[in-house]
Formats: C-alpha cells, sequence, structure tokens
C-alpha cells in the first residue's frame, strides 16, 4: 500500500503546531549534540536539551491529537 499525502500537505507542514514543535525537538536534538562546543562558553547541565527535547516531543504528539481549527475542513470533516 503506497502511502498518501493529505491534500492539504502545504498548509500542515506552515501551520501545524506538530510540525513546528518537531522542528524545535530537531534544534534542541542538535544543541545536544553541540554541547561540548557551547560548554566552553556556557555553563549548560548535561542532559538540559535532551530533557526538553522529550517535553516538546511530547507536546508534538500530543498536539498532533488535537483539532487545530485553521487546518481543518477541507478533508475527512466527518472522522
Amino acid at each position: 500500500m503506497k502511502p498518501k499525502l493529505v491534500p492539504n500537505v502545504g498548509r500542515v507542514l506552515r501551520r501545524a503546531w506538530s510540525i513546528r514543535l518537531i522542528v524545535v525537538a530537531g534544534i534542541l536534538s542538535g544543541c545536544e549534540v553541540a554541547l561540548p562546543i557551547i560548554d566552553q562558553f556556557v555553563s549548560i547541565p548535561r542532559g538540559t536539551f535532551a530533557a526538553l527535547t522529550g517535553l516538546v516531543t511530547c507536546g508534538a504528539l500530543i498536539s498532533r491529537l488535537v483539532v487545530q481549527e485553521n487546518l481543518t475542513g477541507d478533508t475527512d470533516a466527518d472522522q
């Protein structure tokens, strides 16, 4: 079975909170990787970015399940 994109994929990419939070989680993961370099300038406890990434990822999961009014109405209105 071939995966099918939602009809309003561009709108979802621009407006969905789940997408925004996933991008933030990716940035925080990158910060965790860069922590040895950043640590020379600012003292940040180990695991801080990892914990924040986990929280943001949980937020993305929750936001994926919540109806976002600015994204609904195009398709699947009866589901």
